[in-house]
């Protein structure tokens, strides 16, 4: 029988297996950000244990409350900065030249075709686009991969999902992923990678393969997966060219990761998305999920968008589309954090950023603050927020505040209405 993607990657990378099922991988990449890496750092303090196996392979980034808005915040932000810099970090992105981590490492070309990958967050599953095994890891595993550049797991069984058809205009990745959820359960792949095939894949820019498995952790997934291909080797040309005589080679090299068309997988989802509508959330959980005309009419207070699920210049693209020559609606703020410098640069030389001015939205610096409810957006109790984030759990962008997750689309038109609105509609 032939092996799946992360079957492969998991042999490839194979140090030890001291226990049967308990697999221990070299990992290609550590990456770390200021909230959960200082407990790690501290404790390895600690221990006697301030080292680290390869400051090349370490990747470093100030990224969820930046600025930093008080001193526990400023604090955090200080011990990653002076680790870094005691350690020689090369790639470490402080204030100023930082962005949201699962788009500023991909952007920077660190994650390739069967990597390993881990990070003290939960999202890190979105590295996965690449046709690597990249997954959220907990504080032990974490300080593990800093000091010896190992981490265990348990082999995963994958689910593959195959998204059949064509998606109808103004339907787009994050209505398919919020879809899938809903079929799957925040359940429905504990314990398994997701792996995503079909011709809406195939077709889909690696903006949209990251924001389809950014998401697979709110199904459960240890991660999500694409297959690498003609549309990988293009985005990570820039930094490959000098590896190979040419794409071509490149894509023969990358092949060797894509799942054999034999392997076994725990389950096979057949979806044809043709049809599909743009999605939203409503509840506290992220497979509750309708179409935006169902949730047509809900009020809300706050526009956001951002985060490292549809922060990218797609995502503001599409968002500047329907706010084009229109005004956000006097009971909304809106607010837009575009995920990387790059990704503002380039949206400023494009105009989007004027346009989002025009229409009355706040233009912030790239950061995770309105996401977990910590900065740059923070709900009031009882304020609704329509949001292109991953999470819409019970208080998530500020106590007592309700979320409803939606494309950068949706979220334009919603911003427009003031209350939940299809952007087909305009």
């Amino acid at each position: 029988m032939g092996q799946t993607t992360a079957e492969k990657i998991f042999a490839a990378h194979l140090r030890d297996e001291p226990f049967q099922g308990t697999k221990v991988l070299d990992i290609d990449r550590v990456l770390c950000h200021e909230i959960t890496t200082p407990v790690a750092i501290a404790d390895l303090e600690w221990r006697g244990k301030d080292r680290v196996f390869d400051a090349s392979k370490i990747k470093a980034v100030i990224d969820h409350v930046t600025p930093a808005k008080d001193s526990k915040t400023a604090l955090q932000a200080k011990i990653l900065r002076d680790w870094a810099r005691r350690h020689e970090i090369k790639d470490f992105f402080d204030v100023g030249r930082n962005g949201v981590c699962h788009a500023i490492f991909p952007e920077k070309g660190y994650i390739r075709p069967g990597f390993t990958a881990i990070m003290g967050d939960s999202h890190t599953c979105t590295h996965g686009a690449f046709g690597a095994f990249a997954a959220g890891v907990g504080t032990t595993d974490l300080e593990v991969g800093i000091l010896k550049g190992v981490c265990a797991f348990r082999e995963p069984k994958t689910i593959r999902v195959n998204l059949n058809g064509k998606l109808p205009g103004g339907v787009y990745a994050k209505d398919v992923i919020l879809f899938v959820i809903g079929q799957l359960g925040v359940n429905g792949a504990t314990d398994r990678v997701i792996e995503f095939h079909g011709p809406v894949v195939e077709t889909m820019s690696m903006d949209a393969r990251m924001t389809l498995c950014n998401m697979a952790i709110e199904a459960g997934g240890t991660c999500g997966i694409c297959q690498p291909d003609m549309v990988t080797v293009e985005y990570l040309w820039p930094f490959i060219g000098e590896e190979y005589a040419s794409k071509a080679e490149a894509l023969a090299d990358f092949q060797n990761w894509v799942a054999d068309t034999d392997a076994g997988y725990d389950k096979v989802l057949d979806f044809d998305v043709s049809a599909l509508e743009p999605q939203v959330t409503y509840g506290f959980k992220p497979d509750c999920v309708k179409s935006a005309k169902e949730m047509a009419g809900t009020k809300v207070d706050q526009v956001y968008i951002g985060t490292c699920t549809n922060g990218r210049i797609e995502d503001l693209r599409q968002a500047a589309a329907v706010l084009k020559g229109r005004t956000v609606a006097d009971s909304v703020r809106g607010i837009v954090s575009p995920a990387t410098p790059k990704i503002f640069q380039e949206a400023l030389a494009e105009g989007l950023i004027q346009i989002f001015m025009d229409a009355g939205f706040c233009v912030t610096n790239p950061t995770c603050g309105a996401c977990l409810g910590m900065s740059n957006g923070v709900l009031a109790e009882g304020e609704v927020c329509a949001a292109t984030s991953n999470r819409n759990f019970s208080g998530r962008m500020g106590k007592g505040g309700m979320v409803h997750l939606m494309s950068p689309s949706t979220a334009a038109a919603t911003a427009i209405t003031g209350v939940i609105t299809d952007a087909r509609s305009f």
